[in-house]
């Protein structure tokens, strides 16, 4: 073997035998704990907070006019609008329509009863167009900083 070959190989093996920490980057410091964050996000002291899934189906209503299905698409759009600008929605998204799964939304409140008062709102519900299936969830309360964030990337509406 050459002498370039061992002092290559050489090379790679000490660098091998390094720890770790000398290979990489040092890390990032951990984030500090904010709790002033935390309680206007009403977090508890894993960092999450109870919502109320939502998954919207097909309902028992078909509309055939045109002009009545926008207008209660354009109301539906309008009142997750507001119940965003409210805080009381915190995500909301269309499904692939699987087995009549049409979308979600992931609602702000512990509550199932007052889940059911925000999502009774909407035109696609009132009309029959969808109906509501509500769950209880639990996850980060990060999740209510989502519609501040959205609007900041969100380059058209």
């Amino acid at each position: 073997m050459s002498t370039n070959m061992l002092m290559v190989l050489g090379s790679a093996l000490l660098f091998a035998m390094q720890p770790a920490a000398a290979q990489t980057k040092p890390a990032e410091p951990a984030p500090q704990y904010d709790a002033a964050l935390a309680k206007s996000l009403g977090a508890d002291e894993r960092g999450m907070r109870p919502y109320v899934f939502v998954i919207l189906k097909t309902g028992p209503k078909k509309i055939e006019d045109k002009a009545e299905r926008d207008k209660i698409f354009q109301g539906h759009f309008a009142n997750m609008g507001r119940l965003a600008t409210e805080k009381k929605l915190v995500l909301a998204g269309p499904l692939d329509g699987k087995e009549g799964r049409r979308g979600i939304f992931v609602i702000a409140t512990p509550d199932i009863e007052e889940a059911k008062r925000y999502v009774d709102t909407d035109p696609v519900i009132s009309s029959g167009l969808m109906e509501a299936e509500y769950h209880k969830l639990y996850g980060s309360a990060a999740l209510m900083m989502l519609n501040d964030i959205h609007s900041k990337i969100e380059k058209k509406q």
